[in-house]
Formats: C-alpha cells, sequence, structure tokens
C-alpha cells in the first residue's frame, strides 16, 4: 500500500521541487536589474543601441513596418501621389466569379480604345493594359488621403521635434513625425480630404488611371457607371458577355461616389464631365486656345473700334473745317 501511495505522489512531489527551483531564479534577475552602481549603468546605456544603428532598409518607425496595415499605407500614399485619376466605387461584398467578370468587361471595353497618336521625338504611350480596378482597405486609405494632404516632408524635416540619425531626418509617411502630423492634422471644410471623406465609408474599390484620359475614362464608366445618351451601356448584341447574369449582378453592387482627378475632389457629374470632353486632353486644348483666340480677338477690335471712332471723328471734322476755308475764300472774293 505504501509503494502505490508513494508511486502516486512521486510526480507531484518532482512538480514541486522544479516550482521551487523556478521561483528562485526570477529573484536573483530581480536584484540584478535593480543596480544602482555607475558602472552597471553605462553597461545598460551601451547595450541601448541608437537608432543610428538602424538598418538603410529599415528606418525607425512609429508602426510596425513588418505589418500588412503599414505596407497598405506605404502602397496607397504612392498611389495617390502618382496617379492622377482615380474612381472610387462602393461595393457590396462581391464574389471573385463576379470580379473577374467585371473585370473581363472592364477590359474589353477598354482595349476599344483607340491608340493615342505619336508625339514628335516620344514613343506613344497605350495605358489601357495599365488601367486597374482594385478593392482597397477603408481605413488605410483615409490615413493615406490625410498623410498626402497634411504631411510635408520638408516641413518636418527642417522641425526640430523630427528624429534624427546620422542619415538625416527621419521623415518618411511611417516616421513618429508623420504620426503625430496626421494625429493633430486640423481638416478645413474645403479640403479635399473634408469632400471625399463621407463617402469613405463601407467596402471600397478604386479604379486606378496612370493618366487623365477622357477617351479610356468614357470607355469605363460606359461599363461600371453607365449613363444613358452619354456613357451608354453596350448592346446585347455588340457584347453579350456584359449582360451575362454574373456580370450584371457584379455591375449591381458597384456604385461610384466620387473621384480624384489631379488632386481635386470630383462628384459623378464631375466626373461625367471629365470623360465626356470631346476629343481628350488634344480637344480640350484646342478648345482653350480657341477660347485665347476669341478673347484676344475681342480685345483687339474693342481697342481698335475705340481708335476707328476717334480717327473717323477728326477726319470729319477736318473735312468740315476744309469746307468752311473754302466758303470764305469764295466770299472774299
Amino acid at each position: 500500500m505504501a509503494s502505490r501511495i508513494s508511486r502516486a505522489a512521486s510526480p507531484c512531489l518532482r512538480q514541486l521541487r522544479r516550482e521551487s527551483h523556478l521561483s528562485h531564479r526570477p529573484w536573483t534577475t530581480t536584484l540584478r536589474s535593480f543596480s544602482t552602481s555607475p558602472n552597471h549603468s553605462a553597461a545598460v546605456t551601451d547595450v541601448r543601441k541608437p537608432i543610428d544603428h538602424a538598418p538603410i532598409t529599415k528606418p525607425p518607425s512609429a508602426r510596425p513596418v513588418e505589418t500588412r496595415k503599414s505596407q497598405l499605407i506605404r502602397t496607397y500614399t504612392s498611389l495617390l501621389r502618382t496617379t492622377p485619376l482615380i474612381l472610387f466605387f462602393q461595393h457590396s461584398n462581391l464574389t471573385a466569379v463576379e470580379w473577374a467578370a467585371v473585370r473581363r468587361e472592364l477590359k474589353k471595353a477598354l482595349s476599344t480604345v483607340p491608340k493615342p497618336n505619336a508625339i514628335p521625338g516620344a514613343e506613344p504611350v497605350d495605358i489601357t493594359p495599365l488601367v486597374q480596378l482594385q478593392v482597397v482597405r477603408t481605413n488605410m486609405l483615409r490615413v493615406a488621403l490625410k498623410l498626402v494632404e497634411f504631411y510635408d516632408h520638408e516641413a518636418a524635416a527642417a522641425s526640430d521635434k523630427t528624429t534624427r540619425t546620422v542619415r538625416g531626418p527621419v521623415v518618411h509617411d511611417l516616421s513618429e513625425a508623420a504620426y503625430e502630423t496626421i494625429k493633430n492634422a486640423q481638416v478645413p471644410e474645403d479640403s479635399s480630404y473634408a469632400q471625399i471623406e463621407p463617402v469613405m465609408v463601407g467596402p471600397l474599390a478604386a479604379l486606378v488611371l496612370p493618366a487623365v484620359s477622357p477617351a479610356h475614362l468614357a470607355a469605363a464608366l460606359s461599363v461600371l457607371a453607365p449613363v444613358p445618351g452619354k456613357f451608354p451601356a453596350p448592346s446585347r448584341k455588340k457584347n453579350p458577355g456584359f449582360h451575362d447574369p454574373i456580370c450584371q449582378s457584379g455591375l449591381a453592387k458597384l456604385l461610384l461616389v466620387g473621384g480624384r482627378v489631379e488632386g481635386k475632389i470630383f462628384d459623378q457629374s464631375g466626373i461625367n464631365w471629365v470623360g465626356g470632353i470631346e476629343g481628350g486632353l488634344e480637344g480640350l486644348r484646342g478648345q482653350l486656345v480657341a477660347m485665347l483666340q476669341g478673347v484676344g480677338l475681342g480685345i483687339t477690335s474693342t481697342l481698335e473700334g475705340g481708335s476707328r471712332s476717334l480717327w473717323l471723328a477728326l477726319e470729319g471734322r477736318k473735312g468740315q473745317l476744309e469746307d468752311e476755308i473754302k466758303g470764305d475764300k469764295k466770299d472774299g472774293q
């Protein structure tokens, strides 16, 4: 009986012995960490490496750079700074098959846009393969919009509060300076962020165009947001894939809420105006030149009209005086 009890109690005794050893170790570690000797303080200071020792590929950051959120913020800020035309759509949980159908019809519509004419001395650039429709994270996009509009790298670099290294001030988009700037930023009512913020809710998708091309924009709107008479949807005979139930189900879940063109915020009517410019940017330049020429001709005719009237009045008065002089001479004879 005693052997059974000892055999059953042996695991418990071993566990208690192990815990007793572990309980003594933290005390020694704790006592060592509370040492107040100057030599120990200097050693701790030497162990804490300054930020100058951070690698170039991983500068000091206010956010963990390895996380997906940080990478999305970097991606979106780069996208907003380099892309002149972005359309924002609210989507209602499209399936993968519906996204594939929508992108297929979008690609098909963009392929019908004629290639641009070659500019003398430069090769023509076709942006059709570069147009993308992608899902974005709303919260991260909101942070990126704030960074692009309210964070100034040069001002942050000149500030005394900015963290500095031997390689210069730390002013990248994930730095502490950027974090403090957007956290304390006052958003004016007339700012671009204040105009787009009300529609930055729910799941969002972005149509990214690497250039302001009204022709490509019109082709994309004819699929994603058709407008009868202006951007009509393709007919069933011309494009039966557009009227496929899966594609129509996906398009029904997309809603155009706004756009960003050259840093300015446009609503749906403004986007339709940009897409409706005849002849694209060349046509817009032609309209601007014609307008300036018309204004110049109007100013010239106005100035010439005043001087012409004055000249005619003086010539008339001159003729009248000459007639009076001739009449006086005849009377004297």
